[in-house]
């Protein structure tokens, strides 16, 4: 049975970061980026408002962005140093709920597909690859909604997307002058004279049912190297999404259910009750004793109590926590930090009341001025485009049933930060009279 509405649907697009200058983004090229990402904008969360899971609905925005030139995916990729273009794309699925399984792509799974030429939306290949049954260990069909693989490169991969009835487009379908004339300036070493839309483009969503995706495209970067894979289509690298819970006691202090020696015991207990298997619920929780006065190490004792009975402050009820998050810039750097994935595991296992707070926290020491993927370029910094970039995301949770806090909608919580010239970006928040509004910027500032 599909659980009832339970989230207010939230969803944040990026189009690209990079060395993006002011001086060189005149006011026709600006208005042309913003309309295109308002329409994006507007018609992806009309989707979710009417009900489209987060998968469809995020799939749904970069298919749009694809078929745009403006942006580098799709029909306006860059090019590579031999004059073809080689797409990249990902999808990656999770849920505040455990229970989803009726909702398409509510479990934790991600797939990518990398060197594709004619699929006209590389982004619907990686849904397909997703969502497409997988095969069992005797060679059976397996229709449990998820694929066998986690990445496909062309071009065997297009042999599938003409299996699946994909649409395909000639090269000139995908073939842009301004791209090409960027291709030929790069080849020579000459300067742009205008911020053509760079790095990946992406879309998060949540849905009302409290499932989150992540969707990401790309022509990857300007006259790469033919064969070059990036962090796009790479889990962990350029895009991550994952859930969790978080054991909290009677005394409300959350503590990370995988953190401490003894926490798959306490979670287990927490979901099983009664229906623990004896041999575990019988089981003795490790008890840390205090550090000696001598500075020596803290020795672990095996307490002889239950594990039903040996914590001072019992265990009540877990707390869910859910994030995706999607990256633009310089992908090899991207990679070389495992930057998606770091960034949800810096709050997945932070310790309590401790830095870092929430999911915005962990954008910021990734792909902050100054952070991760800046320190990754080293001497190289500003002078290559090494180390740039940006990342958005959408962070929700869920309190327990019991709680005061469930009886309204839940709300996800839109993040994003960068460290280059500029990140296009749209996305939907409240004021404080609660009513929506439609936010796209490129800059920290507006555009003046």
């Amino acid at each position: 049975m599909t659980k009832p509405a339970s989230y207010k649907p939230t969803l944040i697009i990026h189009g690209g970061a990079g060395n993006i200058q002011r001086s060189k983004l005149p006011p026709d090229l600006y208005a042309a980026h913003h309309a295109s990402l308002q329409s994006y904008l507007r018609s992806t969360h009309t989707l979710l408002k009417n009900g489209s899971t987060a998968l469809d609905a995020a799939v749904h925005a970069v298919s749009l962005l694809e078929d745009d030139p403006l942006f580098n995916c799709g029909r306006g990729s860059v090019f590579t140093t031999a004059g073809t273009i080689e797409m990249e794309a990902s999808v990656m699925v999770t849920s505040v709920h455990q229970d989803n399984a009726t909702q398409p792509g509510s479990i934790k799974r991600g797939a990518g597909v990398m060197g594709v030429r004619n699929v006209r939306h590389p982004i619907r290949l990686a849904r397909e690859s997703l969502l497409r049954a997988g095969v069992a260990a005797d060679g059976s069909p397996v229709d449990d909604g998820g694929s066998m693989h986690s990445q496909l490169v062309g071009p065997y991969v297009e042999t599938l997307a003409r299996d699946w009835g994909l649409e395909f487009c000639p090269d000139e379908w995908f073939f842009t002058q301004k791209r090409w004339d960027e291709h030929m300036r790069g080849l020579k070493g000459e300067e742009e004279p205008v911020s053509l839309s760079q790095g990946t483009v992406g879309c998060v969503c949540l849905d009302q049912w409290g499932n989150l995706a992540v969707a990401t495209s790309t022509g990857g970067m300007t006259n790469k190297l033919p064969g070059r894979i990036g962090d796009t289509p790479t889990l962990g690298a350029g895009f991550w999404a994952e859930a969790w819970d978080e054991i909290v006691s009677d005394g409300g202090e959350a503590v990370p259910g995988d953190s401490l020696t003894g926490g798959l015991l306490r979670e287990a207990r927490n979901w099983l009750g009664d229906c623990m298997p004896a041999f575990l619920r019988n089981q003795a929780s490790p008890v840390y004793s205090s550090v000696s006065g001598d500075g020596s190490s803290r020795r672990l004792d095996v307490g002889s109590e239950k594990v039903c009975h040996s914590y001072q402050s019992p265990v009540q009820y877990s707390h869910r926590r859910a994030v995706a998050v999607s990256g633009t810039g310089n992908g090899d750097s991207f990679l070389r930090v495992a930057a998606a994935r770091t960034t949800a595991a810096m709050l997945r296992f932070s310790s309590p009341g401790r830095f870092p707070s929430g999911l915005a926290d962990t954008v910021t020491a990734i792909s902050g001025p100054g952070g991760e993927l800046q320190r990754s370029a080293g001497s190289r910094w500003n002078k290559t485009g090494e180390g740039e970039g940006g990342i958005i995301g959408i962070e929700a949770d869920l309190a327990p049933a019991n709680r005061v806090s469930d009886v309204k909608l839940h709300q996800g919580k839109v993040v994003f930060d960068f460290n280059c010239g500029g990140m296009w970006r749209a996305w939907v928040e409240e004021d404080g009279a609660g009513n929506e509004v439609e936010r796209i910027m490129v800059f920290r500032g507006q555009y003046q």
